[in-house]
């Protein structure tokens, strides 16, 4: 146990847990080993009764480094995607929403989680958004908190195993190992600067704007338009990419408390199973991407994988999938869910609740 333990020695403790993790997550040739890793380290550690916490400006700036990451190497032509294909797009994303929100209207409707919680808690993406915005429509914002959180930590794991096992031992794209990475490879210094320049500069103009999901999205477009115009060259390091996968591992691990595990507990294989039901729904929804309209198998998966944007992207970026149509689909999903989230939540949560008076 860390209780009462200094920080120091926490933090000492995180970082031996998360090199332990990344070393077995390699090993098991896991994609993303540098995220999946930590966080794990970060789950043990919080439940552990650690009391370190992420501070939010470094999670805003791993993002920036993730969206950077994820924009040099998504070309223009998306738009063109994007247009070409918005009924898929359109079926793709919709479909998600309303599995998660029937999943939503059912724990509801049973009295199985107080007021609009389960309809807040199974909001596929922005959790932190949905987090801020639940307890202001009558839900109880420590298990939103939970179910969001417990969400994203199994649908990484998930996306993670299923990337393992749908690539074939040494193909393309098959996650590349720390010991073969060059981390100290040949850069150009004033690329990196301008590099870091756009991933820092663009999170947190973000976060001052306020712009939902902004920290990752605005340096992702940026990217995009400089990149594919010529007028940047995007230098991103080993180390640095390890840094930011680490950050944002230990923001969502270290959410993770024994109190807030505890408050949950009665509650637990309820949220377990939405959790189950919603991943299966979109693998369903993958499977239909797969035969209708011949997205291969596990571009389909992690494009319908229930968030978070930017984790599903570090995966998808050491996987062999096309990227474009996973990041088009995850970050216009992402868009909708946060404009749509609150009245859809009212509307499923009054349906609900006439549902439960006509039943008496």
């Amino acid at each position: 146990m860390l209780t009462g333990r200094p920080g120091a020695a926490q933090w000492s403790t995180l970082l031996c847990v998360s090199a332990a993790m990344v070393v077995a997550a390699d090993y098991l040739r896991l994609p993303a080993a540098l995220m999946v890793g930590p966080m794990v380290a970060a789950i043990l550690v919080a439940c552990a009764n650690g009391s370190i916490r992420m501070s939010q400006r470094p999670f805003i700036i791993a993002q920036g480094v993730i969206g950077v990451l994820v924009g040099n190497g998504i070309p223009l032509s998306i738009l063109d995607e994007l247009a070409k294909d918005w009924p898929l797009f359109a079926v793709g994303i919709v479909s998600v929403i309303i599995a998660a929100s029937a999943i939503g209207y059912v724990l509801t409707r049973m009295q199985f989680l107080p007021g609009t919680t389960a309809i807040w808690g199974t909001s596929p993406g922005a959790s932190t958004a949905m987090i801020v915005m639940s307890e202001a429509y009558g839900a109880d914002v420590r298990l939103v908190a939970v179910m969001q959180y417990l969400r994203v930590a199994i649908v990484i794991g998930v996306a993670a195993l299923v990337a393992k096992l749908w690539t074939p031992a040494g193909g393309a794209g098959m996650a590349q190992s720390i010991w073969a990475m060059a981390w100290l490879g040949h850069f150009e210094p004033a690329s990196l600067g301008a590099t870091l320049a756009l991933a820092v500069g663009g999170a947190l103009l973000a976060q001052k704007l306020r712009i939902p999901a902004g920290p990752m999205l605005l340096p992702m477009v940026a990217a995009m338009a400089l990149h594919g115009a010529g007028l940047i060259t995007i230098v991103l390091p080993p180390w640095l990419l390890a840094m930011a996968y680490a950050l944002i591992g230990w923001s969502i691990g270290l959410r993770f408390t024994r109190p807030i595990l505890a408050h949950a507990f009665r509650a637990m294989p309820r949220i377990l199973a939405s959790i189950a039901a919603l991943i299966a729904m979109c693998g369903l929804l993958a499977a239909a991407l797969v035969w209708g309209a011949g997205i291969d198998p596990l571009t389909a998966y992690l494009a319908t994988s229930p968030g978070g944007a930017d984790s599903i992207a570090i995966i998808a970026a050491s996987a062999p999938v096309n990227l474009s149509f996973v990041l088009a689909m995850q970050t216009s999903r992402l868009a909708v869910v946060l404009v749509v989230s609150p009245l859809l939540s009212r509307y499923v949560a009054e349906w609900a609740r006439k549902g439960r008076d006509t039943a008496k």
